[in-house]
């Protein structure tokens, strides 16, 4: 029987700098049905991507510690960009587990590519941070990297471009060019807002080519820990899902169902000044 302490029933919070976070949540509530998930998107501060890693390391540990006073039994790192910079200063200031993005999405590329070359899509600031070609080498010392920066895609993707529009198509070809000619065997999509370019980079790159979604990977990380630590949520019900944002709670929950899947029906807003006054 559930006590009132019973770490089963506590939330798993995520964030990320934007709305791409929610490609993640749908990953989370995929392998893990049962679980409440609290989400931050600090919209009011995105994107990170170009930002210095100084500043994208304290973003990140602000909101962290927002979602900290949650008392969750996990702390998911939906963002790319905030992974490759923070990730040690949000496992050090956690007092539960993290999980990021760069090594789920290594190891699935990894596995995925079998020696040949892996490529990796991303932000400026995480194809800056080389953290994929380290997390890539500790899994398969030897392998061969190929990462290219998408500046445009995030802000392209949050402005509700679909995978058809042209204007996607035309920016892809450009950045994909290089990638297209090296025919890697696997290519990491580097930011959680790259899942609802699927179709039009798998379109670009081939059918030989492997995309790897690393929310995807993180969200099987994710079920396989709570499932070791015996912590999952026996609830049979789908959980619940609570968004906080840091600018229009209103436009958040408009954008916000087509990068989660599903209606967003509790989204409040919090200020970036409460994120800055950490923990209470």
């Amino acid at each position: 029987m559930a006590s009132n302490d019973d770490r089963r029933l506590r939330p798993i919070c995520v964030f990320d700098s934007g709305l791409g976070g929610l490609t993640v949540v749908r990953e989370l509530a995929g392998a893990l049905p049962g679980e409440d998930i609290i989400y931050l998107g600090d919209t009011a501060r995105v994107p990170y991507g170009i930002k210095s890693p100084e500043t994208i390391r304290r973003f990140a540990c602000e909101d962290a510690a927002f979602l900290l006073r949650f008392n969750p039994k996990m702390l998911v790192v939906a963002c790319n960009t905030a992974s490759a910079a923070a990730v040690d200063a949000l496992v050090a200031m956690s007092p539960v587990p993290v999980i990021d993005m760069i090594r789920p999405g290594a190891a699935a590329a990894c596995e995925a590519a079998n020696g040949s070359l892996i490529g990796v899509v991303g932000t400026e600031a995480t194809v800056r941070s080389k953290a994929y070609e380290r997390a890539i080498e500790a899994c398969r010392p030897g392998s061969r990297v190929c990462s290219v920066p998408c500046p445009l895609l995030v802000p392209i993707v949050e402005e509700g471009r679909d995978a058809d529009d042209p204007i996607v198509t035309h920016v892809l070809c450009d950045y994909l060019r290089d990638m297209q000619r090296r025919r890697p065997g696997a290519l990491i999509l580097g930011c959680t807002h790259y899942p609802l370019l699927w179709d039009a980079i798998a379109k670009l790159m081939g059918p030989d080519v492997r995309l790897i979604n690393s929310g995807l990977a993180a969200a099987r990380q994710a079920q396989q820990m709570l499932d070791a630590q015996g912590e999952l949520n026996p609830r049979s019900s789908l959980g619940a899902l609570r968004c906080f944002t840091t600018d229009n709670p209103e436009r958040f929950a408009v954008l916000g169902k087509r990068f989660g899947g599903r209606d967003l029906t509790s989204v409040a807003y919090v200020g970036t000044d409460e994120l800055e006054g950490g923990p209470r």
